[in-house]
C-alpha cells in the first residue's frame, strides 16, 4: 500500500494498454454513477413538486436555479483540491496533499458564508429582473432554507475531489446513493406532511434537502476520519491555523475553473431565454432535447474527472509514458461514447423525446416534431462538447486553468451566444439556429482546448 492510502488500480509502472484502460474504468465508473445518481436526487425535486401544480414548480425552478449559479463557483473552487492533491499522491507527498485539502475547506466555507447574504436577499433580485412577485416571493422562502446546504454541499465537493485524488471514489457513489433514497424520504414526509410532519410543500423540499446534503457530507466526513490508510493524511488535524501559501494556490487555480463552469452555464441560460422567445412549444421540446443531453454529458463529464487524477498522478510521479497514454486513453473512451450518443440522438429521437412526453398531451406531437431536429443538432453539439470538458479536464491536471478560463469566456461568450442569435433570428432557423449556435462556441472551445494539451511540452506545461 502506498502512503497515500490509494487503492491503484494497476501498478503505477504498467503503462500497457491494457493496464490504462482498466484504470480508467475502475476510476471512471462510480464517478459516473456518482453523476447520474446526483441527477436522479434533482429529478426526485422536480418530480414531486410537479405534483404540487406548475406554479409551486416554476417557483422552485426559480429559487434552485439561483443557488445552483452560488454553488458553481464554489464547484470550481473545490475542483483545485483534485489535481493538487493527485499531484501530491503522485509523489507520496502527504504533507501537500493535506495542505491543498484544508484549504480547499476554508476556501469554499469562506465563499459560502460571503454568499448568504445574496441568497438571503434573493427575492429582491428575482424582481428586479422582472419575475412574477408571487413566485419571487416563493422562491425566496425555499432559498431562505436550502441556503444552509451551501455548506455541506461545498464541504462533500471538497472530500469528492481529495477521495477522486487518491482513487478512492466507490464511497462517494454509495454516499451518494444513499443521499437519493434520504431526499426521497424526506421529500415525501415534508412536502406532503407524511409521517407525521407537517405539511411544508416548497418549504419542505428545501428542508428535505438540507438534511440531505448534512447526512452526505456526514458520511464522507466519517469515512475520512474512519479509515486508517486516509486517516494518516491528517486533513482535519489543525484544521483551524491557516496555511496561507496553499491557501493561494487553491484559490488561484479554483476561481478560474469555477468562472469557466459559469460561462457554459451562463451559455446554456442565455439559449434558453432565446428559446423562449421563439415560444412555448419550442422552449418545451428545448428544455427535454436539453434534459437528454445533459444526462449523456454525465459520462463525458466523469472521464474529464479521471483525466485530471490520472494525469495529474503520472505528472506527480514523473511517468512520461503514462503521461502520454492517460490522455489519449480518456480522450478516445470520452469521444467514443460521444460518437455511441449522437448516433443514438440520429436514430432515436422520437422515442428518447418521447419519455419525457404523456400521450394524453394535446402539445405532445408539436414538441416531438419541434425537438427532433434540435437532437439531429445535438448529435454534433455532445460530440464537441465532450471535446472540450475532456480538454479542461487535462489542462487541469496540469494546473492550467486562468488560459482554459480565456478559452471558454471567448468561445462561449463572444463565439456561441452571437451565433445562436444570428442563426436563430437574424437567418431566421429558429431554435435549430439557437443550438447550432452552442455547438459552435463549444467547437471553437474544444479546438483551443486541445490544441493546448497537445502543445502541453512546447507551452512549458508540464515541469520536468
Amino acid at each position: 500500500m502506498t502512503t497515500t492510502g490509494s487503492k491503484a488500480p494497476a501498478h503505477p509502472q504498467d503503462n500497457s494498454w491494457p493496464a490504462h484502460f482498466r484504470a480508467t474504468m475502475v476510476l471512471g465508473l462510480p464517478l459516473i454513477g456518482t453523476q447520474l445518481a446526483q441527477m436522479g436526487i434533482n429529478f426526485i425535486d422536480t418530480m414531486m413538486l410537479g405534483w404540487l401544480g406548475a406554479e409551486t414548480l416554476a417557483a422552485s425552478v426559480l429559487a434552485t436555479t439561483m443557488v445552483f449559479v452560488v454553488l458553481v463557483v464554489g464547484f470550481g473552487l473545490a475542483n483545485a483540491v483534485m489535481p493538487l492533491a493527485a499531484q501530491a499522491a503522485g509523489e507520496d507527498d502527504e504533507r501537500s496533499l493535506r495542505r491543498s485539502v484544508r484549504m480547499g475547506f476554508w476556501i469554499v466555507m469562506i465563499y459560502g458564508a460571503l454568499m448568504m447574504p445574496f441568497l438571503w436577499n434573493a427575492e429582491a433580485l428575482l424582481l428586479s429582473i422582472g419575475q412574477d412577485p408571487k413566485l419571487a416571493s416563493m422562491a425566496q422562502e425555499y432559498i431562505r432554507i436550502a441556503q444552509w446546504s451551501v455548506f455541506p454541499v461545498l464541504l462533500v465537493s471538497v472530500l469528492r475531489s481529495y477521495l477522486s485524488a487518491i482513487e478512492r471514489v466507490q464511497i462517494v457513489l454509495w454516499v451518494t446513493l444513499t443521499g437519493v433514497a434520504v431526499n426521497a424520504f424526506m421529500n415525501y414526509a415534508f412536502i406532503f406532511g407524511n409521517l407525521g410532519m407537517p405539511r411544508m410543500e416548497l418549504a419542505g423540499a428545501a428542508v428535505a434537502t438540507v438534511i440531505t446534503n448534512f447526512v452526505t457530507a456526514a458520511g464522507l466526513v466519517w469515512y475520512c476520519w474512519a479509515v486508517p490508510a486516509l486517516r494518516e493524511h491528517e486533513i482535519f488535524v489543525r484544521l483551524w491555523r491557516p496555511d496561507w501559501v496553499a491557501f493561494r494556490e487553491v484559490f488561484r487555480l479554483g476561481l478560474p475553473i469555477g468562472l469557466t463552469i459559469l460561462a457554459e452555464v451562463g451559455l446554456f441560460a442565455v439559449a434558453s431565454v432565446m428559446m423562449g422567445w421563439i415560444g412555448t412549444i419550442e422552449l418545451a421540446a428545448h428544455g427535454i432535447a436539453l434534459q437528454i443531453t445533459s444526462i449523456a454529458f454525465m459520462i463525458p463529464l466523469s472521464f474529464s474527472q479521471v483525466g485530471t487524477v490520472r494525469l495529474g498522478r503520472a505528472i506527480g510521479r514523473k511517468d512520461d509514458v503514462a503521461i502520454g497514454k492517460v490522455g489519449q486513453m480518456v480522450l478516445v473512451l470520452g469521444i467514443g461514447f460521444a460518437v455511441f450518443s449522437a448516433t443514438l440522438f440520429v436514430l432515436m429521437p422520437r422515442p428518447l423525446i418521447s419519455l419525457y412526453l404523456e400521450e394524453s398531451n394535446p402539445d405532445a406531437l408539436l414538441i416531438i416534431a419541434y425537438g427532433i431536429p434540435l437532437l439531429a443538432v445535438a448529435a454534433t453539439f455532445q460530440i464537441v462538447d465532450t471535446l472540450q470538458v475532456l480538454g479542461a479536464g487535462l489542462l487541469r491536471a496540469m494546473k492550467d486553468t486562468r488560459m482554459p478560463m480565456l478559452i471558454a469566456i471567448f468561445s462561449y461568450w463572444a463565439v456561441g451566444v452571437p451565433s445562436a442569435y444570428c442563426l436563430a433570428f437574424v437567418f431566421d432557423f429558429g431554435g435549430v439556429g439557437v443550438w447550432s449556435g452552442l455547438a459552435i462556441g463549444l467547437a471553437f472551445a474544444a479546438v483551443l482546448m486541445n490544441w493546448r494539451y497537445f502543445n502541453r511540452e512546447k507551452l512549458g506545461l508540464i515541469k520536468r
